[in-house]
């Protein structure tokens, strides 16, 4: 999930462009080698080297050997039989020597088993090595930058879930892993990849050569292509159906580890699932420019709708119609029709729900902060930028801007946290007492700014679909979701080409926010859609 990406961090809740994202670093202190002082005298004989000029010991994978264990999961009545596997990756420098070691988290069909038993040749030795019928395989990461793939894994797609991130779940319920009836891995196998930094994913450089290698985007997508690539040959499954799946700033790196993969590995994916999509990042100066507000206004008014009992699709789409028409135009006209500003501010107001002063004082110009500072005042409560009707109570109601963290993120650390560890630790038994980075502030605050991401994955994603007739990409969202709203993924995809198939391309809304699939309302319609992508390739 998640997760934007922090759109808001603990503490701040602000509009999110990349130049707001706090960015991070996560440091890991390495073993010292011991240092012996030189004698005064050099030994003579050539066999007795000092201890001083021995060769560094090469740095080994500090994390368990690969682990698996079987397990069940019943859909629609029918009890599918799975090996879950926790392993890793190494990463390897120029020299050979490892810098960094990813973890993942696997599903994979055990096909015609009905005694629920593993094989004893697959038991605790990896995934299963392909099969006859070589079943499709998604790849799966979150965002942040900082996130690890707890999100999907356990809310969205993955065979089990854990309750999560909607209003009146608290964090210190029971973390239990239940069957998640909306899993994919009736349709494909599932691989949950957590970048450096995250889960138990850790570099093995110094903190230089860290944020080199890992906390830059550019090479942030080549490592972590890098690492699809090497799961493939590991599991002999280079020939099978490949599809990606991207959260939030997992939604910025899923286009551009496509077209890498693509063009540079040579590795084609058969199919992309962007989910809150941190897509297109650059929204351009809200002092001129209607995109930001044209941007925000519809998830504002979906969240109107819902708490009215109105969401619908068909509200909707007179929302982005006129979002796309009178709302744009009016505020391009600005001063010079005051006429026409009037009835816009006039209309918004009417639209949000919103105070009609707040709406006039702010020319209809929904700041993010402000308005979730604003909706819930008079109840005492703060709402969620990732779904801002998702509250909770407002710790600082009289300081002058939010002082409390945001909502949601507030009270999700504890449950998937804790049910992602005793998953892996007790039931695949997978140990280690290494500390599990869910959503790590330090790697996100680290993150390297200095590379321009304004122009967004959008040109990858152009340049993908161009490249591949057949490959298929599906972007979902909730309407709600204030830190990666839908319409910036509408105009987006508005302003590419045809090429070929206009329905290769689709953007799909669901009632919810930014992790819109932890609602059960939203688990078959997000299966059949990706099943659909996987059964029309």
């Amino acid at each position: 999930m998640l997760l934007r990406t922090f759109a808001a961090l603990q503490g701040k809740i602000f509009r999110m462009t990349l130049r707001d994202i706090p960015l991070a670093l996560l440091l890991l202190v390495l073993p010292a080698f011991a240092q012996h002082s030189e004698p005064a005298i050099q030994p003579t004989d050539a066999s007795a080297t000092p201890a001083a000029s021995k060769p560094a010991e090469p740095i080994k994978n500090p994390l368990p050997a690969d682990k698996s264990v079987a397990q069940t999961v019943t859909v629609n009545g029918k009890t599918l039989h799975y090996t879950a596997t926790v392993g890793t990756i190494e990463l390897k420098s120029k020299d050979e020597k490892t810098s960094g070691v990813v973890m993942y988290t696997a599903y994979t069909l055990d096909e015609g088993k009905t005694d629920g038993k593993a094989d004893a040749k697959s038991e605790g030795k990896g995934e299963n090595k392909g099969s006859a019928t070589h079943r499709p395989v998604t790849f799966a990461l979150n965002g942040g930058p900082g996130a690890s793939s707890v999100y999907l894994n356990l809310g969205a797609i993955g065979p089990k879930h854990v309750v999560f991130g909607n209003e009146g779940d608290s964090p210190s319920d029971p973390a239990t892993l239940i069957d998640n009836p909306g899993t994919w891995l009736d349709f494909t196998d599932l691989v949950f990849i957590d970048p450096i930094g995250t889960g138990f994913s850790r570099s093995l450089v110094d903190e230089k050569e860290t944020k080199k290698l890992f906390y830059t985007p550019t090479p942030d997508i080549e490592y972590l292509s890098l690492v699809i690539y090497k799961w493939l040959v590991k599991n002999d499954r280079l020939l099978d159906k490949k599809y990606l799946v991207g959260e939030s700033y997992g939604g910025y790196r899923g286009p551009r580890m496509t077209h890498y993969l693509q063009s540079k590995l040579g590795v084609a994916m058969n199919g992309l699932v962007l989910v809150s999509p941190y897509l297109n990042p650059e929204k351009g100066d809200p002092n001129l420019s209607p995109i930001p507000w044209m941007i925000d206004l519809p998830s504002i008014t979906a969240a109107h709708l819902e708490s009215e009992g109105k969401l619908t699709d068909e509200a909707m789409q007179q929302v982005i119609g006129y979002t796309r028409g009178d709302y744009s135009q009016a505020l391009l006209k600005g001063r010079s029709d005051p006429a026409v500003t009037d009835a816009m501010i006039a209309h918004v107001t009417e639209m949000t729900g919103l105070d009609p002063k707040f709406v006039k004082f702010s020319g209809g110009r929904i700041d993010i902060r402000a308005y979730l500072r604003e909706v819930h005042r008079t109840q005492g409560l703060l709402g969620s930028v990732y779904d801002s009707n998702v509250t909770s109570f407002d710790p600082f109601p009289y300081a002058p801007t939010q002082q409390a963290g945001d909502p949601i993120l507030e009270s999700i650390i504890a449950p998937t946290t804790t049910a992602m560890v005793d998953f892996i630790t007790r039931t695949v038994g997978w140990k280690t007492d290494a500390r599990y980075e869910a959503l790590s502030y330090e790697v996100n605050k680290q993150w390297d700014r200095d590379e321009d991401l304004r122009k967004g994955a959008a040109t990858d994603l152009r340049e993908s679909v161009a490249a591949d007739p057949k490959l298929r990409v599906l972007i979902v969202h909730g309407w709600n979701d204030l830190s990666c709203p839908f319409m910036g993924s509408i105009l987006t995809v508005d302003q590419m080409p045809i090429m070929g198939d206009a329905g290769r391309v689709q953007v799909h809304e669901f009632p919810g926010g930014h992790m819109f699939y932890t609602r059960a309302v939203n688990q078959d319609p997000l299966h059949k859609l990706a099943e659909t992508m996987v059964e029309t390739h």
